[in-house]
């Protein structure tokens, strides 16, 4: 029975020593997983967008890109899907709230404003009177309260980058007065925003998802359109439209939208590298795009479009009336909001 005592005590020893050991080793392995997170295996974000790959969204996404795949400390990998490849805008906004995509940039007040009716509030008529007044707005309270409403939708407003000042074009007339549109079929945003804006200038609304615009202008479906003049080079709409009236009826940013399961999931290192990251793409195109427009212009004459300036103010009374008739919608304090932003 001696014998049997001391053997069962070495066999207790011999427990509490790999026990022991094990707990050590506890601490090492925490480590090594901590240092997996970052060096190991990379997390994979998919970036779904409607545009070219010279088109603003593409410029910001492959900015992005580079800026978070070479942050220290973190793992990831940013695959970007230009061109509507996995969707419409519209498919894009649901597949980030579902989680089967991780991410997608969409313009304001087009599909999204379906889902966040307060982004029509960006499809109301000169409200910003330059660059200075809308980047005062989108990246102070006002900006950022309305990217907030997000979180109620299953997705995680990460920040606004830029489609632009959106103009007229058409293939038919030279436009410097509203009359001059009176009649035409213009494709706008599936937004109540835009049908009603269409309509205060005599013109017909006629929604077209973004992907389908260039086909349906060049077979006719309608007659013309309104966007940036990044847009209107990068989707190659010159081929397809004589006149460009520089209009300036609107500003519209591109929210950057994350599926939340996907941000929730984020460790609070990675979620602050791509917060940061979209501010630096945020940066990045605005410069671009800003050395980029004068170029535009002289490249759209060499093209054979005729570009006029209008005078603003007639389009600006004529249109007072928008906002009203997205009052349900969007509040006066949120318009206002955007206004008194200016600095």
């Amino acid at each position: 029975m001696g014998k049997l005592k001391k053997l069962n005590l070495l066999l207790v020893m011999l427990v509490a020593i790999v026990l022991v050991a094990c707990g050590g080793n506890g601490g090492g392995e925490e480590g090594a997983e901590g240092e997996s997170a970052s060096s190991g295996e990379a997390k994979t974000i998919k970036l779904a967008h409607s545009g070219s790959e010279s088109h603003q969204y593409h410029i910001a996404a492959e900015n992005f890109k580079e800026v978070l795949e070479n942050k220290e400390g973190t793992n990831f990998t940013v695959e970007i899907h230009p061109n509507a490849s996995l969707g419409s805008e519209g498919d894009a906004i649901e597949q980030v709230i579902s989680g089967s995509l991780e991410m997608t940039t969409v313009a304001a007040d087009s599909n999204l404003s379906n889902t966040i009716p307060e982004m029509n509030a960006f499809g109301i008529p000169y409200i910003f009177d330059d660059k200075d007044h809308v980047y005062s707005a989108l990246d102070g309270e006002a900006g950022e309260n309305l990217l907030s409403l997000a979180d109620d939708k299953g997705m995680k407003g990460l920040g606004y980058w830029e489609v632009g000042f959106r103009h007229l074009t058409n293939n038919s007339t030279e436009v410097t007065v509203p009359e001059d549109v009176e009649g035409m079929k213009i494709r706008v945003q599936p937004a109540t925003v835009w049908e009603e804006h269409m309509r205060a200038l005599g013109a017909n609304p006629t929604p077209v998802d973004f992907n389908e615009l260039y086909s349906a202008l060049d077979q006719g479906v309608v007659d013309g359109q309104e966007n940036p003049l990044p847009t209107i080079d990068s989707m190659k709409f010159y081929e397809v439209q004589d006149y460009v009236s520089l209009t300036g009826h609107t500003y519209t940013p591109a929210v950057v939208l994350m599926s939340n399961s996907f941000y929730e999931g984020l460790s609070e290192e990675e979620a602050t590298a791509v917060e940061e990251a979209v501010v630096e793409a945020r940066d990045y195109q605005r410069q671009t795009l800003d050395e980029k427009e004068e170029e535009i212009l002289t490249k759209l004459e060499d093209e054979g479009v005729t570009i006029t300036e209008p005078e603003r103010e007639v389009f600006r009374e004529a249109t007072a009336d928008v906002k009203d008739a997205v009052s349900d919608e969007v509040p006066e304090e949120i318009v206002q909001s955007l206004i008194d932003s200016k600095e």
